[in-house]
Order: C-alpha cells, then sequence, then structure tokens
C-alpha cells in the first residue's frame, strides 16, 4: 500500500487574515512538503496543474524537479497533467528531466482537465475536448515507448523517426490515468492497461467506487491485460492533527471557504457545515481525524475498493504551513505504518 500526498499549490486568501500568499512563497513552501513527506517515509507526492490566480502550479514538472535533488526515495508525480491542452513531446521530455534528477522516481498522471482555463490559453478548441486528450495520449504512450517516433495526428504537427529526448531512468517512465469518476474513463484505462486514479471527493460515499474499480478490471482483462499487474489509486481531501475535534476544526474554514467559491462558479448549491460534518463521517469522502482515525478509513478504502495508493489532497484552500507540515508528519509517522501492518496482515489473510 503506497501513502502519499497531492496538492493543488492553493493561494487562496487566508481565511483569518484576508491575506493571500503569493505563487513564489507557496512554491517555496511546497518544496518543504515534499521534503518532509521523502524524510518521514510517505511513497508519492503529486502536484495538479492549474492556470489561474488561486492556484501557483501552472507547471507541476518544474515544481518537481525542485525537490529532485532533494530527496531521497519518494516518487514525484503530476496530480493531473493537462494532456489536451499541452504538447506530449514537451511533457515526456520534461517528466524524463524530473526522472533524471530524481534518478527514476518520476511519474506522470493525464487528465482531460475539469478546470478548462489552458484551453484557450494554448489556443485549444472546446469542442475537441475528447478528442484531443485521446490523440494526445496516444502519442504520448509512444513516446513512452520508443526512443524514435512516427506518428501523425489531426491536432499536432506529424512526427517522421524523430527521437525524444532526454530519455528517463526507467525503462518506461509511468503514466496513469486520473479520472473525476467517470464510467467511461475507467473503462478506457483499463482497455489500455494504465494505472488509474479516482479522485474521490464531494458529496459522495468512497466505498461506492467499487464498482468503477471493477470497470476498469473488467475492461482490462477483456482488452488480455493482466490485472494483477495493473494499480488503481485514489486521491481525496483530508487534514490530520492529534485530536479528531483539532483536525475536524481547523480543517473546516479553509475547506468551506474553497468549496463555496468552486460551486459559485458552477452553479451549485452552496457547501454547508452539515455537508462537511457528513463527509468527515466514516462513510464519507473527506479523510479527516486523528491518525488512527484516517487511517482506518484508508484501510477499508485498501479492502473494499482494492486501492493501492491513497493520496491525501491537503490543503484544500489556504491553510498556514505549520499546520500542514505537521499533517505531513502524522501522515507518515503515524497513519502510514497503522495502514501498511493492517494492510499486510489482511492480504496475507486473504492468501
Amino acid at each position: 500500500m503506497e501513502l502519499g500526498i497531492s496538492t493543488f499549490v492553493e493561494t487562496t486568501p487566508d481565511v483569518n487574515t484576508g491575506i493571500t500568499i503569493s505563487h513564489a512563497e507557496r512554491l517555496r513552501q511546497v518544496v518543504e512538503e515534499m521534503i518532509l513527506a521523502d524524510q518521514v517515509g510517505l511513497d508519492v507526492y503529486g502536484i495538479g496543474e492549474h492556470h489561474r490566480p488561486d492556484f501557483a502550479a501552472s507547471s507541476p514538472a518544474v515544481v518537481l524537479a525542485a525537490a529532485a535533488t532533494q530527496t531521497t526515495r519518494i516518487r514525484l508525480t503530476s496530480a493531473v497533467t493537462i494532456l489536451s491542452s499541452t504538447d506530449p513531446v514537451r511533457v515526456f521530455q520534461d517528466f524524463a528531466t524530473v526522472d533524471g534528477l530524481s534518478n527514476g522516481r518520476a511519474e506522470i498522471m493525464v487528465g482531460r482537465g475539469s478546470f478548462l482555463e489552458s484551453f484557450p490559453l494554448f489556443g485549444c478548441d472546446l469542442n475537441d475536448y475528447e478528442e484531443l486528450f485521446d490523440e494526445k495520449l496516444d502519442l504520448l504512450l509512444q513516446i513512452q515507448k520508443s526512443e524514435k517516433v512516427s506518428w501523425s495526428g489531426k491536432h499536432r504537427p506529424a512526427i517522421h523517426e524523430l527521437g525524444i529526448y532526454p530519455r528517463p531512468v526507467q525503462e518506461h517512465l509511468p503514466v496513469w490515468i486520473g479520472s473525476a469518476g467517470s464510467p467511461e474513463s475507467a473503462v478506457r484505462a483499463g482497455k489500455m492497461g494504465l494505472p488509474f486514479v479516482l479522485a474521490i471527493i464531494g458529496p459522495v460515499k468512497p466505498l461506492d467506487y467499487a464498482s468503477q474499480a471493477e470497470l476498469y478490471k473488467k475492461a482490462a482483462a477483456e482488452a488480455g491485460h493482466d490485472v494483477n499487474r495493473l494499480t488503481i489509486a485514489s486521491h481525496s481531501h483530508g487534514f490530520i492533527a492529534k485530536e479528531q475535534k483539532q483536525a475536524i476544526e481547523t480543517f473546516f474554514p479553509s475547506t468551506f471557504a474553497r468549496t463555496n467559491v468552486r460551486a459559485k462558479e458552477k452553479g451549485a448549491p452552496p457547501y454547508t457545515r452539515a455537508n462537511y460534518d457528513a463527509a468527515c463521517s466514516p462513510e464519507g469522502a473527506l479523510y479527516v481525524g486523528d491518525p488512527e482515525t484516517v487511517a482506518q478509513k484508508i484501510i477499508e478504502l485498501r479492502k473494499h475498493v482494492g486501492v493501492k495508493r491513497f493520496m491525501l489532497h491537503m490543503p484544500h484552500g489556504t491553510m498556514p504551513h505549520e499546520e500542514v507540515m505537521e499533517a505531513i508528519r502524522l501522515f507518515g509517522t503515524e497513519v502510514a505504518p497503522r495502514v501498511r501492518e493492517e494492510v499486510a496482515r489482511w492480504e496475507q489473510n486473504q492468501g
């Protein structure tokens, strides 16, 4: 069971002071968070791509590279790279560079993009939303498999026997498919035999995602892939503190503010304290609490959905850097050992 952190590198106004941290300061904080995550034994750190003022990481690979030589074991991934609106050649080159700097610890998590700011920014037509992703993923996977590539498509100039450099340390730089939970994404990832990441967020019950996992496995098996060699991961918002009540009350203000910003943008109903408390319950999608509570929720997700990698997404909105660092420390030193021990025991009993 792999455990790690994902973040969008938020720069929203602090709910207590009203001050908005600069992009530069938040980026430096994130490098410190990656270094700490590595030191406390977490397995992976992911950074999401966005192109708007309330997020600082428009180039996840650059941020990951800043920590690549200051860490020793943690895997470094995007979460996600919006492949539809960028060039697959450049994506591969950027992450192959991170792979070299980290001596083989880079990964790429690609998605179609639930935030759409990058499409007009890079001259992509939203009418081509699905087609862009499929075509560019095809090119990325060809580059992953071969040093020299010949390829042609509709939305990018053709390539004829051109080499793509640098090559990564890993024989095949891992490419994951990220999904907000659509059945179509699960089937697509399964058919292609790619590792699959579920974003388990919002007013959902995480264990209900077992159906997505089954769709993924079924599609993979029907396409001739060895299901036992494929991995399902998830990421969910959350926060850890020494005491249960402390964690819940600390995480609420920024989550309430951030979620209501998105609700207004999407025309969704306002987010309430009742919504938050329900999500913090044992059945809810927020992994918030003391180390034992968070560990047990992750263990249940592993047992019932089959997730073999869990990424705790934090902060959600701007939180004090010291609180985030303490939550990372608790995740690595207290949550992770509980989860790994129980999952190992459970797997042994499964035979």
